[in-house]
């Protein structure tokens, strides 16, 4: 049996977002703004009602741990650009991705993009992934979409770890109040 590039890659993409829903099906709106910490990244909300990330343009040293909502922000950033990318869209500035908020919209805001993500990928054939790619590396002159794609699924697996791993240590705080 052969199996294609882009098959492969959506398998793998899949195998992540089952991944993924196992948490998005069990976090509570009160998760996605618990600090785990005293040194933490988290949304605040702007005077307009909008949330703002925190943001450093140069990563700070200690690193801060983020909040379950920064992580699904930050999801939603570099998805969004890489769909404008593999889409032929002008990218989005990071400024312009914003978060949902509540805990329901924030989760229904990311199966949106997931959704938007398969649509782009069901495009393609396994030619489609040699073609050049700006993103994630604007400056390297041998990413492909190919590459592209893997690194969506990538840190996308990533992110999901972390978000899985935050919730986790908050039933772990909680059943230990208790």
């Amino acid at each position: 049996m052969t199996t294609s590039r882009c098959d492969l890659m959506r398998w793998q993409f899949d195998l992540t977002w089952a991944l993924f829903e196992y948490h998005l099906e069990r976090l509570r709106p009160e998760d996605f703004l618990w600090e785990p910490g005293p040194h933490c990244w988290t949304v605040r909300p702007a005077a307009d009602g909008t949330w703002v990330p925190d943001w450093a343009d140069t990563e700070p040293d200690p690193v801060p741990v983020p909040t379950i909502a920064w992580v699904s922000w930050h999801i939603g950033w570099w998805w969004s650009v890489a769909a404008d990318h593999l889409r032929g869209r002008a990218p989005r500035e990071r400024t312009d991705i914003t978060w949902p908020g509540d805990g329901p919209a924030t989760v229904t805001w990311l199966r949106d993009l997931r959704t938007d993500w398969l649509a782009a990928l069901e495009r393609l054939d396994d030619s489609d992934l040699d073609a050049p790619a700006t993103f994630p590396s604007p400056n390297d002159p041998q990413y492909t979409v190919g590459h592209m794609i893997g690194w969506v699924n990538a840190e996308l697996m990533k992110n999901v770890a972390e978000i899985g791993q935050l919730r986790l240590l908050l039933r772990a705080q909680e059943e230990k109040k208790s």
